[in-house]
């Protein structure tokens, strides 16, 4: 073999409901190469061509066949059948995305999803560095996260530790708000994610009176005075405060990292920390809450870790 020695690079796949990415790291996980092609959302068969067409790629550039390969999957698996559940991408849900990869590609994959991949990133070498335990929450168009202690991912039995963003918002909060009980794509009624993620953060500002399509312009919305996004904020600000401490009480983070769309809205580490000391008792402490290192590129990087990690 010539060029690169196989053992010395891996690769981190992040698959999104938009784009797919690999990026190839090298031994010190430094970035060596980075591809990124737009995801066939509903065609199962070209979305097995895309993937295997970016390993393909990325072999050939390294003059090596790279056996240590970890995947971001957004969505859910069933360990029982296999079977992938993903809102995000129609064309992976009722398929054994992980097998059929593996068959095409002929080598042993690692796979996470994408919010785990994003918690692990941010433990090793990110803004968890250093913290005995810490939990990933991606506030972007769904919200969820993923746990990780001594930098290594904590999956659990379904392999969903750290999945708050299917907890249930409580009948209290929803009727101090005025808030109606929705229906979650997931199936369940009232879940979290359909409140506090972005898109939530827009429908709050709707039921309200406002227009916004998205958190973006409730955002600016609010900081233009209107007072309806000022009032969604403050909702999403207690909604999200009653999350953040049922966290802690459950699995007592050192840390929070965020990540998503609305890890850019610098309010949230002003005002976060204030609205989680309200829904926990006295002498409990709020853990840093803290922006990501790595953003956008976290999927891939945590993907190649998870691999690394596992070899």
């Amino acid at each position: 073999m010539t060029g690169h020695d196989a053992g010395s690079h891996c690769y981190g796949i992040d698959i999104g409901g938009s784009k797919i990415e690999l990026v190839a790291f090298d031994a010190a996980m430094q970035a060596t190469l980075r591809q990124r092609i737009d995801t066939p959302r509903t065609d199962y068969a070209a979305f097995l061509d895309a993937v295997c067409a970016l390993v393909d790629d990325a072999d050939g550039v390294h003059d090596s066949v790279c056996r240590t390969i970890g995947i971001g999957l957004p969505g859910v698996r069933d360990h029982a059948s296999g079977r992938q559940l993903s809102a995000n991408v129609p064309a992976l849900t009722g398929q054994r995305v992980a097998a059929d990869l593996e068959a095409r590609l002929q080598r042993p994959l690692r796979i996470g999803n994408d919010l785990q991949c994003f918690a692990l990133s941010e433990a090793n070498g990110g803004a968890a560095a250093g913290y005995p335990s810490m939990i990933g929450a991606i506030l972007g168009t769904g919200a969820g996260g993923g746990y990780c202690i001594d930098g290594r991912l904590v999956v659990g039995h379904n392999g969903i530790a750290g999945e708050w963003g299917h907890w249930s918002i409580p009948a209290s909060l929803l009727a101090k708000h005025d808030l109606p009980l929705l229906t979650c794509g997931c199936g369940l009624q009232g879940c979290v994610e359909c409140y506090v993620s972005g898109s939530g953060m827009a429908a709050l500002h709707r039921r309200l009176g406002g227009d916004a399509t998205d958190a973006t312009s409730v955002i600016a919305t609010a900081r233009d005075g209107d007072a309806g996004a000022r009032e969604a904020l403050a909702i999403h600000l207690d909604l999200l405060g009653h999350v953040f401490a049922s966290l802690v009480m459950a699995v007592d983070p050192h840390v929070i990292v965020l990540g998503g769309g609305l890890s850019r809205h610098q309010p949230l580490y002003t005002d976060l920390p204030a609205a989680v000391q309200a829904h926990l008792f006295a002498g409990m402490r709020v853990p840093p809450i803290l922006p990501p290192e790595f953003g956008d590129a976290g999927g891939a990087r945590g993907a190649a870790l998870l691999a690394r990690q596992a070899a």
